[in-house]
């Protein structure tokens, strides 16, 4: 159960590198990035496909366990001013992060059907 929970934070940085690429592109070499539009919808698909079967297992595990996950970071910036931030994961959490991904992806692959 702890190997799912231990790359939870991989789902908020799997997808960024893609849409960052395509702004870049888009500002550097904007007549070839909308020639090849479809070219970058494939990434785009494939990375949010992979979130999502991540989420899926975490969701399964959820079921098993009915457990809730929480994660802490802290950043202590001096000895009276602590900056905490994190994540908790509980059933309810990952059917929202699979609606959510869920959503992502169809609107990638209608968006570049419209397009197309």
């Amino acid at each position: 159960m702890e190997h799912t929970y231990q790359y939870l934070w991989i789902i908020s940085f799997v997808t960024l590198p893609v849409p960052m690429l395509i702004g870049m592109r888009l500002l550097l070499f904007p007549v070839s990035t909308k020639k090849l539009h479809h070219i970058w919808a494939f990434p785009s698909v494939l990375l949010l496909s992979t979130v999502m079967v991540f989420l899926i297992d975490l969701f399964i595990q959820q079921i098993n366990s009915s457990s809730i996950y929480q994660y802490v970071w802290s950043w202590t910036i001096n000895n009276d001013f602590s900056l905490e931030f994190g994540h908790l994961i509980d059933p309810r959490t990952s059917i929202l992060l699979i609606l959510i991904i869920a959503v992502g992806i169809l609107v990638l692959v209608y968006s570049e059907l419209y397009v197309s």
